[in-house]
């Protein structure tokens, strides 16, 4: 037995016979449509039509098909729970700079508060009689509305807890003035073959045994709209005893609908991102290779938050799902990703459902328009602002239009503002008469895009190198640049050497390039640097915070390393950026590790105890096995490590006594390095240089990586100056 011959039969003698029944011959609830109870052929065909009417309804609401999916997939198995927010979360903030500072407060990519109150969908749908359900493009809105009529359709088995008979209209058929509702119910009976559709429809809808299911508001033609909303509202103020769900793009409610209660989708949490992974991955295969584990587990690394910041709306999910399924990865080249996910908001969901655009497009393609939101998206990232005023964007939309002969004339810049909004859910009314973009990685494209379009790549360089706010625009202008990212690469390493503006630092680069010339391990030497470099910044710090915990610096370290988390210990980045310039060119595991456990020596000195000695002779074991370092007697070291381990303080002596214990460790980890005091003393301005400066080349890195074409002959170059002071005068 199939899933819906299953389905079918649980309907029959759960929910449509019974209700039909009753219906049909009165049961003391009603006038019967005839004057005898209904005999056994009758009954036949009522049964017939009923596993008709739920087959029909899983064929054409219950399979899913979007974005190019080769197959369709069953809603049911790839369904996640949908939340709402709580009235009390859907909130408007006074002003602007209230949402701009309510949004960096929270430190986030999501506009969206992972910590508000929500509810979940099917609950609200139980309790709420007449419900209006809103949500940007691509939220869940429909599918939250299928799902709603396949639980009621279970009867008592499923999620919806009322026994109705459940009526799915797509509200952009309403192409006419000419609409009538309970004509198109009957419709969906009689293609079923019940007996007497009409009759069976009125009294169904007079007894309230229908849940009326009315998708896409937002989706009827314009002209049409005004007397849709009237017949709308007529009929469900006639019905009044039956359910009611509505769907709307929140840009385009009118809040016209007096009975209805209006609740807003929530974005995908990690938990439902990670259902919905796991729900796409279900074939056999993937269940053996752990396709949807691996999805996940890739898409919460760093380096994919912009990724995964897409993710918190299905639609885009979907995409990036189908993105996988392909390759079994993401693409490096992360504006491919991107521009592909603006495409789809742009243009092909609305084609996907039949939406009719409004006539605001006929001239305004789709190329303009990126260029137009390109222009938006940089000006307000330019000026660090991510919220725009209604005025100031219908503003630049006219000047937009004004400044470009080839750009429709007649178009109004509110007008195009709103058809944005509502159509493609770009743009997002955040507070009234506030929008942002819908996710900051959109933005962070278009900057990016207006960027190379507009020749603006040593502004960039110049102005936003070590800004952590631009480090996603930088990648995505990498990507961008199709005839090769040389220049942008040679100029960020030109930018970056302006941070060595101190002979302390200067001086430390030097000595990690003495300390590791000639030495006998097989790794570039860029990544040897990057290892000596990271053990003197461990020793600087533990210098620097002589009375430091042990455990509150290991731990910040710790997380800078693995995470690249830039709310940690501020001095613990320099370490993580680092080991990622030495893991990525290097492409060795021992001198990640070397990097890694450097903090060892750091955490030594900053607190005396067995522990942390003995964590400092294995480090140095590991360091000697692979050979990067020169004339450097680690072997010495371990034995001057054993004996100090001997002579360790007891915690109940006195502090000072410590604190001498500490020194006469820093000063052997000194000594077997060939450094001095003087050369770790640095100060808090020097300590930010050298962070800056190695920040500045761990993105030089990444944006080689991002890039669509990049010069061998550039690279190499770059990769073998990585990490030297250049003399003075090749800054000039």
């Amino acid at each position: 037995m199939t899933g819906i011959e299953s389905l079918a039969i649980s309907v029959v003698s759960g929910v449509a016979v019974p209700i039909f029944q009753i219906l049909w011959e009165g049961g003391g609830r009603g006038i019967r449509f005839f004057s005898k109870s209904l005999d056994e052929k009758t009954r036949e065909i009522i049964f017939a039509a009923s596993k008709q009417y739920v087959e029909n309804y899983q064929e054409r609401h219950g399979i899913l098909k979007v974005l190019g999916m080769r197959e369709p997939v069953q809603l049911e198995s790839l369904y996640t729970a949908v939340q709402f927010l709580s009235d009390d979360t859907i909130q408007s903030f006074e002003s602007i700079e209230n949402l701009e500072k309510f949004y960096r407060e929270a430190k986030s990519r999501r506009f969206q508060s992972k910590d508000i109150s929500r509810q979940a969908g099917t609950k609200v749908a139980n309790e709420t009689q007449y419900l209006m359900v809103l949500g940007s493009p691509g939220a869940g809105k429909s599918t939250f509305l299928r799902k709603m009529g396949l639980e009621a359709l279970k009867g008592k088995r499923g999620g919806f807890k009322h026994s109705c008979i459940p009526v799915f209209i797509e509200l952009k058929r309403f192409t006419s003035s000419d609409i009538d509702i309970e004509k198109i119910i009957a419709e969906e009976f009689s293609i079923c073959g019940f007996p007497s559709p009409d009759k069976f429809t009125a009294k169904a809808l007079e007894e309230g045994r229908l849940l009326i299911l009315l998708d896409g508001l937002d989706e009827i033609p314009t002209q049409n709209l005004t007397d849709a909303i009237n017949q709308i509202q007529n009929f469900v103020d006639k019905y009044d005893g039956n359910r009611f769900i509505a769907s709307c793009r929140t840009a385009a409610h009118r809040n016209c609908f007096r009975r209805f209660s209006d609740v807003t989708m929530a974005d995908f949490d990690d938990e439902q991102i990670q259902k919905f992974i796991t729900n796409w991955f279900q074939s056999e295969a993937d269940k053996q290779a752990n396709t949807g584990a691996k999805c996940w587990e890739l898409l919460q690394k760093p380096e994919n938050s912009a990724a995964k910041e897409l993710a918190h709306t299905p639609l885009l999910l979907t995409f990036l799902c189908l993105v996988y399924d392909r390759s079994q990865n993401f693409p490096d080249n992360r504006s491919v990703l991107y521009k592909k996910a603006l495409r789809i908001l742009l243009e092909e969901w609305a084609s996907e459902k039949r939406i009719l655009r409004d006539e605001i497009y006929q001239g305004l393609h789709t190329e303009l328009e990126e260029i137009l939101l390109s222009e938006i998206a940089y000006t307000g990232f330019e000026s660090d602002r991510l919220f725009f005023s209604q005025r100031d964007i219908v503003q630049q939309i006219k000047t937009f239009l004004a400044s470009n002969l080839n750009a429709p004339q007649h178009l109004d810049g509110e007008a195009v503002l709103k058809a944005i909004a509502v159509q493609q859910g770009i743009l997002v009314e955040r507070a009234e008469d506030v929008f942002s973009f819908s996710h900051l990685t959109l933005q962070e494209y278009l900057t990016a895009q207006y960027i190379d379009d507009h020749r603006l790549v040593e502004k960039l360089v110049t102005e936003h190198l070590i800004d952590e706010r631009w480090k996603e625009v930088f990648l995505l202008v990498a990507g961008l640049m199709r005839g090769g990212a040389d220049d942008l690469l040679l100029l960020m390493e030109k930018e970056a050497q302006k941070y060595l503006n101190s002979n302390k630092v200067r001086d430390l680069l030097n000595w990690a390039e003495q300390v590791t010339t000639g030495s006998p391990g097989n790794y570039k030497s860029v990544g040897k640097r990057a290892v000596a470099i990271a053990i003197a910044y461990a020793i600087a710090i533990a210098n620097a915070n002589p009375n430091a915990i042990a455990n509150a610096i290991a731990n910040a370290i710790a997380n800078a390393i693995a995470n690249g988390n830039a709310n940690v210990y501020a001095n613990a980045k320099a370490i993580s950026y680092a080991n990622a310039i030495a893991n990525a060119i290097a492409y060795a595991y021992a001198i990640a590790y070397a990097i890694v456990n450097a903090i060892v020596y750091a955490i030594a000195i900053a607190k005396a105890k067995v522990n942390a000695i003995n964590e400092s002779i294995r480090y140095t074991g590991e360091l000697e096995k692979i050979q990067i370092l020169k004339n450097v007697n680690l072997t010495a070291l371990i034995t001057q490590l054993k004996a100090l381990k001997m002579q360790l303080p007891d915690d109940q002596q006195l502090k000072n006594i410590k604190l001498a214990f500490a020194q006469n460790l820093q000063t052997t980890l000194l000594d077997a390095f060939h450094l001095t005091p003087e050369m770790i003393a640095l100060s808090d301005a020097e300590f930010k240089a050298l962070e800056n400066y190695l920040y500045a080349n761990d993105l030089i890195i990444k944006c080689k990586q991002a890039a669509v074409r990049v010069s061998p002959q550039t690279w190499d170059a770059i990769e073998a100056r990585m990490l030297l002071p250049l003399p003075v005068v090749d800054q000039q």
